[in-house]
């Protein structure tokens, strides 16, 4: 996909990054590692439930996706499969007949009607559980509990000067994007919320995001 279609960058300040105080170096990696464990022993029952009903529908239990991660590295980011065998086709399709839908595609990066998620891919992302084996990722070390969205090569063309906030840190499982009405957030918008993350994010600010996580989970808010 070409940067054209991405739509314009944003022009944001690049500004400093958040120095390496002693939450930085080792104070988010220790609670990423202990919150990852603990929410995945809690969610253990779900997670197994969810993983027999994706199954039930087909091969793919769980899928993988090209991700940037922390300094540029790319890693796989998991999730339970939400999607038809044949979705990047289904859209392709759709954004090339559709010009209401690929201009909503190149605006937001994804369709308030997706025809390629399942009935059961719906309630999974409503309730963000399809994004649980992301755990892993954030045991791995690829991702951290609270962070910037994960996004693809493509997209950070998106980030324009402010692509190196998004470098400095791990993306996350939540963040502020997830828990500032991310339906009705912009791009544009979305660029910015990271960039402020990375140059302010503490222990405080992780907690509070994971606490407001836990009310737009519960809302059912996601998609």
């Amino acid at each position: 996909m070409d940067r054209h279609a991405l739509g314009a960058q944003p022009r944001l300040s690049p500004g400093p990054v958040s120095g390496r105080n002693w939450y930085n170096v080792a104070g988010k990696r220790t609670l990423d590692v202990t919150g990852a464990f603990t929410i995945g022993m809690v969610f253990l029952p779900i997670i197994l439930v969810v993983a027999f009903f994706v199954r039930m529908q087909g091969k793919g239990m769980i899928f993988g996706h090209e991700r940037v991660g922390r300094n540029g590295r790319k890693f796989r980011c998991l999730k339970f499969r939400t999607m038809v065998p044949n979705a990047e086709q289904r859209l392709q399709d759709l954004i090339a007949n559709d010009p209401i839908a690929r201009k909503e595609w190149e605006e937001h990066r994804k369709l308030d009607k997706d025809p390629r998620i399942t009935k059961l891919g719906q309630t999974l992302r409503k309730t963000s559980l399809d994004e649980l084996p992301q755990l892993w990722n954030v045991i791995r070390g690829d991702m951290s509990l609270v962070g910037p969205r994960p996004v693809t090569a493509p997209e950070l063309e998106r980030y324009g000067e402010s692509v190196h906030h998004y470098h400095a840190v791990r993306p996350g499982l939540t963040g502020m994007w997830q828990v500032s009405g991310r339906n009705d957030v912009s791009y544009d918008e979305r660029v910015r919320l990271d960039r402020d993350y990375a140059q302010s994010h503490s222990l405080t600010k992780d907690i509070s995001i994971l606490a407001r996580t836990v009310m737009v989970v519960v809302g059912a808010t996601g998609k």
